[in-house]
């Protein structure tokens, strides 16, 4: 599968072809996570508690290494974002919600940063890893990804976007490779990963044809499908966080530009 660090250098751009190249993409956005969860507020709704706890799993990281990067040690960071999360899920902080945080990822942004100012010091006079899990996650692979970010420099506000970004891009390319190797193309998602966002280490389309006993054309009609595949679900991915089709394109470059210029 292709390394993260390969494919968080695809920029918004990179993601984009002519009109002339793609065929038009089929319709990605439906009712949404978050959309369920804004306007079903209501304690007593299945629906919006799943949708948000799902969201929550989703996208814990983000928040983790949002913590990290102020300089608190992991095992705060953790009681922290556990604390948040039990606080988010029981009590009404959704009620806070308003459309101009209609993203979910402005959204959950804001509230941590209310629940450190307001809530960890008495929260915290629980003695250290008091707080019952609410969302599962591997603080050892979380401290190990932390310390394989590349900038250590980067402010805790764009390292928060740029998690969410790469969060986003690993769940559409796992979701990609499920579907190939789900239809029993494996070997073809294997040779042809790397010329997705175009990697120098990418084979020559003539070599893969080679080696697949295949014709280069269609080779390279495998890889526009690829790609084409790729924006697809990366788009839905992103829509599970907006509230509304408008805001998917919107989103897209904002969260790429925090990979820089």
């Amino acid at each position: 599968m292709m390394q993260v660090s390969a494919i968080g250098t695809t920029s918004a751009r990179s993601l984009d072809t002519p009109s002339s190249e793609v065929d038009e993409p089929r319709p990605v956005f439906v009712t949404t996570h978050w959309s369920v969860v804004l306007s079903a507020r209501q304690k007593d709704s299945p629906h919006s508690a799943a949708a948000l706890e799902t969201l929550c799993r989703t996208y814990w990281y983000p928040l983790y290494a949002y913590v990290r990067r102020q300089g608190r040690p992991p095992l705060d960071a953790q009681d922290l974002t556990q604390g948040f999360f039990a606080r988010l899920l029981q009590k009404d902080y959704l009620q806070a919600a308003a459309r101009e945080k209609g993203k979910f990822r402005t959204f959950l942004l804001v509230t941590f940063k209310r629940f450190l100012a307001n809530e960890w010091d008495r929260e915290h006079a629980q003695k250290r890893g008091g707080f019952a899990p609410v969302v599962s996650f591997d603080e050892e692979l979380a401290e190990s990804r932390f310390a394989a970010e590349p900038s250590h420099n980067l402010p805790p506000d764009v390292l928060f976007d740029r998690q969410w970004a790469m969060t986003l891009l690993e769940r559409t390319m796992a979701q990609l490779q499920a579907e190939y190797l789900g239809s029993g193309r494996a070997k073809l998602f294997e040779y042809l990963q790397s010329c997705l966002a175009r990697e120098e280490s990418a084979l020559p389309y003539a070599e893969i044809a080679t080696r697949l006993k295949l014709t280069e054309p269609a080779v390279k009609m495998a890889v526009h499908r690829l790609r084409t595949r790729y924006r697809e679900i990366l788009r839905a991915e992103i829509a599970h966080t907006v509230c509304c089709p408008e805001e998917v394109e919107e989103e897209i470059r904002l969260l790429f530009s925090a990979f820089g210029p």
